[in-house]
């Protein structure tokens, strides 16, 4: 991988005088990418409310983010299935609502013309440097083609097996390469999956260098985003908590994927760490998840929380989470790509840490959801205050 010693070369300047910011899915055939996209045009144009998206909360009037109707989709993809068939399928689910597909095919359309084949793909002889010179072309036409101020890459795609794994090979991630394409084509980035991404030792070099803004990793939607809230109540109330151990259950994409053990391990790493920080130390216990294809893109999760209370009496808390995880994530990928663009918008660099909010292993900052909402409202103080 080639090494970087310079600011890369940024976006904008390119007569993106319409404001508008393209927002680069990488997976963007998936389940949460297709909703990211459907959803947004949804939104823009009237026809469902923006629930789930803390951007169009009152907290956040008068912050400078691109509107929805401003975004404009792109991104990369090892399949080439066409997303109106795609959210026809979601739709057919329960996760779209009926009819929305047709609604908006032309928003699918245009995205689905915008998708790039990613890679590596089966048979590709193609190198590191290779790949990540194709990315980064596949991003700088994407801005150019479309005028755009800026881009924001979002990694949206399967999870990878957690370095170090049996699964793992000699080769950089993916996930890596396509970060690494981010930098040199001056994109503000987000890793909304638990792979490596921008946390490869090769890249922190080039993420310091480049000048840009970046979060990340892997996004908190359901079980540690519950989680989140229920550790410092222990903590705050000094109950000891003997035994922490969950439960997910879930089908689709993201099942078939987890049901490898490398992916699981990386996944797992997120769970464990808001209770970590939370608590001091991972209490004895595990996170099991097991792949149930009837699911499709629903989603149980189960916790299991021994405690101790006054005089040594022992107490349990069980908790049951069930959802849509695509519904769950679109939201905030939205929300991310907005406050990712106004961030590259006002100059800011490096790890944006106020996003922890949004993720199951943030770039520092409290592992408490209520003390990460805070950190979130004053950096949209903040964007308000450099308008």
């Amino acid at each position: 991988m080639e090494q970087v010693t310079g600011r890369a070369g940024h976006m904008g300047g390119g007569g993106g005088g319409d404001g508008r910011t393209g927002v680069w899915l990488v997976g963007a055939r998936g389940s949460v990418a297709t909703t990211v996209i459907a959803g947004c045009a949804a939104v823009a144009a009237g026809l469902h409310p923006p629930t789930g998206m803390v951007t169009e909360t009152a907290p956040f009037e008068g912050v400078p983010l691109p509107p929805p109707a401003s975004l404009v989709f792109g991104g990369h993809d090892t399949a080439s299935y066409p997303l109106l068939k795609r959210a026809e399928e979601l739709a057919s689910g329960g996760v779209l609502p009926y009819g929305l597909p047709h609604a908006v095919r032309a928003e699918l359309a245009a995205a689905d013309a915008a998708i790039r084949p990613g890679g590596p793909l089966p048979g590709d002889e193609r190198g590191d440097t290779e790949l990540v010179t194709a990315f980064t072309a596949d991003l700088r036409a994407f801005a150019r083609g479309h005028r755009l101020d800026r881009v924001v890459v979002v990694n949206v795609a399967s999870t990878e097996p957690a370095a170090g794994s049996e699964d793992a090979d000699e080769h950089l991630p993916p996930s890596c390469l396509y970060a690494h394409a981010a930098l040199r084509a001056g994109c503000s980035y987000v890793n909304f999956t638990p792979s490596t991404g921008m946390h490869h030792p090769l890249l922190q070099q080039m993420a310091v260098c480049s000048g840009l803004p970046y979060a990340g990793r892997d996004g908190k939607t359901g079980q540690t985003l519950l989680r989140s809230v229920l550790a410092p109540m222990f903590a705050q109330r000094a109950l000891p908590v003997r035994a922490w151990s969950g439960t997910n259950l879930l089908g689709g994409g993201d099942g078939a994927t987890l049901a490898d053990p490398g992916a699981a391990a990386a996944k797992n790493a997120g769970k464990a760490r808001v209770l970590a920080d939370t608590l001091g130390a991972v209490p004895p216990g595990e996170v099991h998840i097991d792949n149930v294809s009837a699911l499709g893109d629903w989603k149980t999760a189960w916790d299991h929380v021994a405690f101790e209370g006054f005089l040594g009496n022992r107490m349990i808390l069980q908790t049951v989470w069930q959802g849509c995880d695509s519904a769950l994530a679109a939201p905030l990928v939205l929300d991310l790509a907005r406050l990712m663009a106004a961030a590259h918008a006002a100059g800011l660099a490096g790890p944006i840490t106020p996003l922890g909010f949004y993720f199951k292993d943030p770039d520092g900052g409290p592992a408490a959801l209520a003390d990460q909402y805070a950190g979130l409202l004053a950096f949209a103080d903040d964007l308000r205050g450099r308008r």
